[in-house]
């Protein structure tokens, strides 16, 4: 059996820096992936998601110039297998980069095949069997797939990547981040969409004002939605294509399409590592639990990224290995509960979120002021002829500290760190407030909203 200092099961956005960290210390290093090197969000989720968001958004450019005086041919026509050739390219790259990396490191052995525990602190990969007195465990998550639709001919976030063709109709069962955004670039890309969700709102977890709002643009678009959808089944039509069998209060009960991806949600990738063999303790849906410092159960063994359910998000990811090695080697004390929840929704215009929502702000009990500015009224926005969207922030009346805020809009997504940054200082709302920011920007308009908080009344 094969000793070593750490065993590092999956390449994700906390496994990959750790194997370098923990080399650059001089351990001795296994690194284990069955799959993707570099993990999810590299491989199938981040990298080539934008990529795709990209080149929807020169299409819609360039159906939209006249808005704007200019006069654009008509004929802008999609080359999907184009634009996947480009995403391959960009993958590869930093893949590539990555697998040098690890075979010039004298400390790392890097194993490509599917680990699994077969004792304590023992693991068994290949032919293999290893042992470590330190074990992380990033083995992230994959689409959940309802048993309904098993049957069904059917795409995911990832094999939806390997299409060469455009679908004529994409049906899309999921309204959160992964149905909307691949929703929106695939109607631009000239598919017919529709997305169908079994609550009464798109983004449940999100204040219902924001849901309708990113609804609303969609619709405009030409997606349709079908909303409140139960008893969700598929089947495979003789003739090619699927449907889906839907139970709405109005509408056909059946929708027939070319194409079918199921963006429902994800499964944590736990229930191949024979976790009982190592004492290794899972909650009802397959995340392994762990602390504040990520440390499962049996001491030694960390779990870090999607598959310990403290985060879905790459930066979560990244910031469970920040967690990890300043604990082990930073001589700092960092904890899960230090971050303060952030994310952005990648559709056009995007949704930058930090911190709470309204209404749960709402259920705090505190006293609360509100601060809200529609795009429409932000010169930059008029300026660039996209004024969908509002921003919002949310404040702690007594404390003057910033509980939350949105921005849905152009630059959403990047301008929701100026109210992290403030969030993290846990510096007064007025800091922000009495600043002076670059015109003409969309942020500028930041400190005029601070200017007339409303306290929000019951």
């Amino acid at each position: 059996m094969k000793k070593f200092d750490a065993i590092i099961i999956g390449s994700g956005q906390a496994g990959t820096p750790l194997a370098f960290k923990l080399a650059s210390e001089g351990k001795k290093v296994a690194f284990i992936e069955k799959e993707h090197v570099g993990g999810t969000c590299l491989n199938v989720g981040c990298t080539p998601t934008k990529a795709y968001v990209a080149s929807a958004r020169r299409v819609w450019e360039a159906m939209h110039g006249k808005e704007l005086g200019v006069d654009i041919p008509e004929g802008t026509k999609v080359n999907l297998e184009k634009v996947k050739e480009r995403k391959d390219a960009m993958i590869s790259k930093s893949v590539n980069g990555i697998l040098e990396g690890l075979n010039n490191n004298k400390y790392i052995t890097f194993y490509e095949g599917e680990a699994a525990f077969s004792g304590d602190k023992t693991v068994k990969v290949n032919r293999d069997e290893i042992t470590a007195d330190q074990l992380f465990i990033n083995v992230g998550g994959r689409a959940f797939v309802p048993e309904s639709f098993k049957q069904v001919h059917y795409l995911d976030n990832q094999s939806i990547l390997e299409l060469k063709e455009i679908p004529e109709h994409l049906i899309i069962v999921g309204g959160s981040y992964i149905g909307l955004e691949f929703g929106q670039m695939f109607r631009r890309f000239g598919s017919k969409v529709t997305i169908i969700e079994r609550n009464a709102t798109i983004i449940g977890h999100e204040d219902k004002d924001v849901s309708d709002a990113i609804r609303q643009f969609l619709e405009k678009e030409g997606i349709e939605f079908r909303l409140n959808a139960n008893c969700l089944s598929g089947k495979n039509n003789a003739s090619g294509g699927v449907t889906v069998k839907v139970d709405c209060t109005s509408g056909a009960p059946e929708i027939s399409g070319s194409h079918l991806l199921l963006a429902v949600g994800r499964a944590p990738n736990t229930d191949t590592l024979n976790l009982e063999s190592a004492g290794v303790k899972t909650n009802e849906r397959g995340f392994i639990e762990v602390n504040e410092t990520l440390e499962t159960n049996v001491p030694g063994i960390y779990a870090l990224g999607d598959c310990n359910g403290k985060g879905a998000f790459t930066h979560t990811a990244y910031n469970d290995y920040e967690i990890v090695a300043d604990n082990l080697f930073g001589g700092k004390t960092r904890k899960v509960s230090d971050r303060i929840l952030t994310y952005s929704l990648f559709t056009d215009p995007p949704l930058g979120r930090a911190g709470l929502t309204l209404e749960q702000a709402r259920k705090t009990g505190k006293k609360l002021k509100v601060g809200f500015m529609k795009m429409s009224n932000v010169a930059r926005a008029r300026e660039k002829g996209e004024t969908t969207g509002f921003m919002q922030v949310i404040v702690d009346a007594e404390t003057d500290k910033i509980l939350g805020a949105c921005v849905l809009g152009t630059g959403g997504d990047e301008i929701i760190s100026l109210f992290l940054g403030m969030m993290y200082a846990g510096a007064s709302y007025k800091v922000l407030m009495d600043s002076v920011l670059p015109h003409p920007t969309v942020s500028e308009l930041i400190p005029t909203m601070l200017e007339s908080l409303q306290e929000l009344k019951d």
